[in-house]
């Protein structure tokens, strides 16, 4: 039952205790949006006649979150979100502290229907760039090396980078593959992937042969394992703390791939404008440009479960829209 000084607080006292329940769960980032948000709040019910400081809390109407997401359209539509979801959660406080007794699937219907849809952001990667990158890493035998294991990596990340290039593979999807996994002959592995479902991918003939160039250099040291070559990984580690084990890469280890070969590329300030996951992008928009956007070929050989999530992919970068147009074009009077 609610006490009296329950029932005697004012909204802007159920705020503040709202807000000391935040801090104490939540990164102070959130707690800082939160803070933000519920001081837009009570200006908007100052502004709707219902003064935090005098209004019962008890008496704080479901249509505020009305009010509010009217008060917020000059904000960005991902802030909006942020602050309705703030003062839903403050409503949702009110219910649990048993301050208050609103209706909250009224007051999430509300929030429904008045509240923007985020824009849909179409994936941007430099494309161009990964193309540099991947250049790259065709030379990395050129150069030479103080010691086998430096070679090794060389020889391991040309592969991983390809691998993810060519196959749209999930950073941990690659990071987890086996060698027994792949079928040589047939260019394609069986793997688990998202979602727990079993799924098949192919390797384009480069990757196979970078792949093979790696384990081919890896031979003695799979060989010295003491275990069967089909149960090792396909990409392995190669520094002091695997020594002469044959130990698996890590997604942490998959990104610092991706980290040194940009900026080893491209230089420091390309750090972090190429992720593992740019590989994938790249794929999917190579699969659309070369089948002429075909987006259940996409779909399947991306395993998007939903099409949505291909259509995203199917467009072109400004350039490349130059591109095509001055080729089909160019000469025409």
């Amino acid at each position: 039952m609610p006490t009296e000084n329950k029932s005697q607080q004012t909204i802007a006292d159920a705020i503040e205790a709202y807000l000391e329940t935040v801090a104490l769960s939540r990164s102070q980032n959130t707690a800082r949006t939160y803070k933000n948000a519920m001081q837009a709040f009570s200006a908007s019910l100052e502004a709707h006649g219902k003064p935090p400081t005098e209004t019962p809390v008890e008496e704080l109407p479901e249509d505020a979150v009305a009010w509010f997401a009217a008060d917020l359209k000059q904000m960005a539509p991902a802030t909006e979100r942020l602050y309705l979801t703030a003062v839903t959660g403050f409503y949702e406080y009110l219910a649990a502290e048993e301050l208050a007794k609103p209706n909250l699937p009224r007051v999430r219907l509300l929030i429904r229907q008045r509240a923007r849809r985020l824009g849909r952001r179409l994936p941007q990667f430099p494309k161009e760039a990964i193309e540099q990158v991947l250049d790259y890493t065709k030379s990395l035998l050129d150069l030479q090396y103080d010691s086998p294991q430096e070679r090794l990596r060389a020889l391991r990340d040309r592969a991983f980078l390809f691998t993810l290039a060519d196959t749209g593979l999930r950073v941990h999807e690659a990071c987890a593959l086996r060698r027994g996994d792949i079928d040589w002959y047939e260019g394609r592995a069986v793997i688990i992937g998202k979602g727990n479902k079993q799924a098949v991918v192919r390797f384009s003939r480069r990757s196979l042969r970078y792949l093979q160039d790696y384990l081919q250099a890896r031979a003695e040291l799979d060989g010295a394992s003491g275990k069967p070559l089909r149960s090792l990984p396909l990409f392995a580690r190669h520094d002091k703390g695997a020594g002469k084990k044959v130990l698996p890469i890590t997604t942490a280890t998959g990104r610092n791939i991706v980290r040194q070969r940009v900026r080893e590329a491209l230089g420091a300030e390309a750090v972090g404008t190429i992720t593992p996951h740019s590989f994938r992008h790249y794929f999917v928009t190579n699969v659309l440009i070369a089948s002429g956007g075909n987006l259940k070929l996409a779909q399947a050989l991306a395993r998007h479960s939903n099409i949505a999530v291909t259509e995203r992919y199917a467009h072109l970068s400004d350039s490349e829209l130059d591109k095509y147009y001055y080729q089909i074009f160019e000469g025409e009077e």
